[in-house]
């Protein structure tokens, strides 16, 4: 039983379902107090942040991630019990177990291996932790990252501890993640009996020859780093539930999930272009988050090595899957990278990691610190 794997299951005692830290933090900041940190308590609404700093010299390496975890799920669908981990055939199971508890332990020991053989490192160390990443993401990272702002605080590298491995542990690592634009697109009509076509105004009808534009619509073409950006409708819904009336409007959910060769406002200015090129009688309401890209750098470069002492792997960069808090790190920080265990059971039932992967994650870890702060 490694200092990891034991701080691990500690962590995953605790029944954090977001927005609920329960107490993960407090056992964070215990370890990181002796080793000479400031901590600073940040509390947000109902929700639990710290960001914590060692040092006031650059470069400042900052490992951040969640304590919050999703739902459990259907109770009697879990092999054991989602808050009582247990270690079963090689593998440690528990709710937050991959996403992602293993990895805020490998950060905690990791900085103690660190500091105990370089009790006199360059640089600064630092961790911004939030119990507000699985929900609804707005009183978590996205406000320390402002308070940091505004007092013109920094990061030069940023390690965020998401599942990003593949196949084997090591194989990916995300260095940017893709926006996601989304729209709530009301098309209004006119309402009527079905059998009398002149008196009525389909806004489905209406609306397909915009959509058949949006849908054969080049966005861009993608660069480097990222796919195409691509628009999808996710929902659509109108009628009043009967075959003979016409509805008298219809809603439209939609989402772009868009590289850095787009952006939001030119986005959002050739949806409406095509709206209104076909004169339609809309509202349209939007969500955003933002896209970031970190380029071949030194802390890809570093982050890339100690994969490839730790676990014999040389990972491929990525931008593939959802939305991260590294959008928000990214006004603070030109480097941000995200790299930890196996994605492959996360959010699922039985959520799990390998418990020979867990010490080698440290070890990334800690090799990154060594060829940073040197």
């Amino acid at each position: 039983m490694s200092a990891t794997l034991n701080l691990a299951i500690d962590l995953l005692k605790r029944q954090s379902n977001t927005p609920e830290d329960a107490g993960c933090q407090a056992l964070m900041i215990s370890r990181l107090e002796p080793l000479g940190f400031k901590i600073e308590r940040m509390r947000f609404g109902n929700v639990d942040n710290f960001y914590a700093r060692r040092g006031t010299t650059a470069p400042l390496i900052v490992f951040a991630g969640h304590t919050d975890v999703v739902p459990t799920g259907p109770l009697e669908k879990w092999h054991t019990p989602p808050f009582e981990p247990t270690i079963k055939d090689g593998k440690l199971y528990a709710r937050g177990a991959a996403d992602m508890k293993t990895s805020l332990a490998a950060f905690v020991t990791s900085i103690e291996e660190f500091v105990a053989e370089n009790p006199n490192h360059s640089g600064s160390i630092g961790l911004l932790i939030t119990s507000d990443e699985e929900g609804v993401a707005i009183d978590g990272t996205v406000k320390v990252v402002e308070a940091l702002q505004a007092r013109g605080e920094l990061f030069d590298y940023c390690v965020v501890g998401e599942p990003t491995s593949n196949k084997v542990v090591g194989d990916m690592i995300k260095n940017g993640r893709r926006g996601s634009l989304s729209g709530k697109l009301t098309v209004k009509g006119l309402q009527g009996h079905i059998a009398y076509p002149h008196l009525v105004k389909n806004p489905i009808h209406m609306a397909a020859p915009a959509i058949k534009d949006m849908v054969e619509t080049v966005w861009d073409n993608g660069n480097e780093y990222f796919p195409p950006t691509s628009w999808q409708i996710s929902n659509m819904n109108g009628g009043t539930g009967a075959t003979n009336v016409v509805p008298g409007e219809v809603e439209i959910l939609f989402n772009f999930r868009y590289c850095t060769a787009s952006n939001e406002a030119n986005l959002k200015e050739r949806v409406y272009a095509i709206l209104d090129k076909h004169a339609l009688e809309y509202d349209l309401e939007w969500e955003h988050s933002p896209s970031y890209i970190t380029p071949r750098g030194n802390l890809v470069e570093a982050i890339t090595e100690a994969i490839e002492a730790a676990y014999n792997v040389t990972p491929e960069l990525s931008t593939t899957g959802g939305t991260s808090d590294g959008r928000f790190i990214a006004d603070i920080c030109k480097q941000v990278i995200e790299f930890g265990p196996l994605n492959a059971t996360i959010h699922k039932l039985n959520e799990c990691v390998g418990v020979a992967d867990i010490e080698p994650l440290k070890e990334t870890y800690k090799l990154t610190m060594q060829k940073l702060l040197k």
